[in-house]
């Protein structure tokens, strides 16, 4: 991919998560109960609510993750896995722009965070 479309992609990405995490949080911000709730109506609002925050926080850690590639793509690193250096497969960075890591590595990252939740239970 180059720069040019690179920088093309993320930017709109990075303008439809953050479309995205704003409608989350004010969909969870104005999803008040009515006035008269009984306790089943108070906990399916707790839930819906705590299920827009969570999904506007996975939201926001890609928005993250995009304005990291964008900051990559200016200091000429983008393309290059941050842990071993090498390119990042074009398949890859055309599926995820925003990845920082090679397969390889990405793959290593997800078994270190696999072991990491087996082993808190």
């Amino acid at each position: 991919m180059d720069k040019a479309h690179a920088k093309q992609v993320l930017l709109e990405k990075q303008r439809q998560f953050r479309e995205e995490v704003a409608r989350l949080e004010n969909e969870a911000r104005e999803s008040g109960g009515a006035d008269v709730e009984d306790s089943i109506d108070m906990v399916t609002s707790t839930e819906a609510k705590a299920g827009s925050f969570a999904v506007s926080t996975r939201e926001r850690e890609t928005l993250q993750e995009i304005d990291d590639a964008l900051l990559r793509l200016d200091k000429g690193t983008y393309g290059k896995c941050v842990d071993c250096g090498r390119p990042i497969e074009a398949a890859r960075l055309e599926a995820v722009p925003w990845t920082r890591y090679c397969r390889a590595d990405q793959e290593k990252h997800d078994r270190e965070q696999a072991d990491a939740k087996g082993s808190a239970f």
